[in-house]
Parts: C-alpha cells; structure tokens; sequence
C-alpha cells in the first residue's frame, strides 16, 4: 500500500461534506506533478485529506476506490481519482506541528507546500497518526 496527502480548502470541499457524501471524485487537478500522483495512486492506498488555507491541518484519511481515469470536467489529458472516507484523526495534525517535528522535514508538505496531491512515506504516516493520538496535535 502506498501513502498519500490530498488537499481541499474547508471552503470549498471539507472533511465533513466528504464524510456526508460518502465518496467523492478528486477532479480539477492541474499541475503535472500532481498528475502523476494520482497516476500512481492504486486501489486501497490510503490518503491523508488536509484543510489547506484555512485550518492547515490534516483531518482525516482517506481510500481510494476507483484508480485514475479521464477528468470529466476537461477533455485535456488530465485525471480524476475516486476517494472514500475512512475516519477523522483523532486530534488534527497541524502544519505548525509537522514543521517543528524533525522527522517530519523532508515531508513533502514541507517542502511541496502548493502541491495539492502528494506521496507520504510509510514512516510519515506513522509519525502522523502518532502525533494525532496526542492532544497537542
């Protein structure tokens, strides 16, 4: 299984309206690097949904259910991906938070901070929940 970060501002597409709907596609990408991720996104890898502008946290993960296909919103060779809630955090992991943990630099929300679909390394992953099991998330 392979990790992911995907963004939204709570403004326009939040965790709760995700959890509410029950799936979403993520459609509307246009930056080739963020292309690729979701190329490479398989069934079943998991995504961490993060509240980009306002919040700066991550909130919840995310599933893929449906691999990359034609974006429906363009005729262009762009992609959508198919996602489905799986639980909040327990506590959001905020941006301020990641930046002071040191195991956490070379994340790429670190040092991608535009790009809207990243990959996550096992060990970030683990290092995220872990941090959301604590209050100070």
């Amino acid at each position: 299984m392979a990790y992911w970060l995907i963004k939204s501002e709570p403004f326009v597409y939040s965790w709760e309206e995700f959890v509410k709907d029950g799936r979403t596609y993520w459609d509307g990408v246009r930056n080739y690097s963020a292309r690729i991720n979701l190329r490479a996104m398989k069934k079943g890898d998991h995504a961490f949904y993060y509240h980009s502008n306002e919040g700066k946290e991550i909130v919840g993960i995310a599933k893929v259910i449906r691999e990359a296909y034609q974006d429906p919103t363009t005729e262009e060779d762009w992609s959508a991906v198919d996602f489905a809630p799986v639980r909040p955090l327990r506590n959001p992991v905020t941006h301020a938070r990641i930046k002071t943990e040191p195991s956490l630099a070379g994340m790429a929300l670190m040092r991608l901070s535009r790009l809207s679909v990243q990959p996550v390394t096992e060990t970030e992953w683990k290092k995220i929940l872990e941090l959301s099991e604590s209050s100070n998330g």
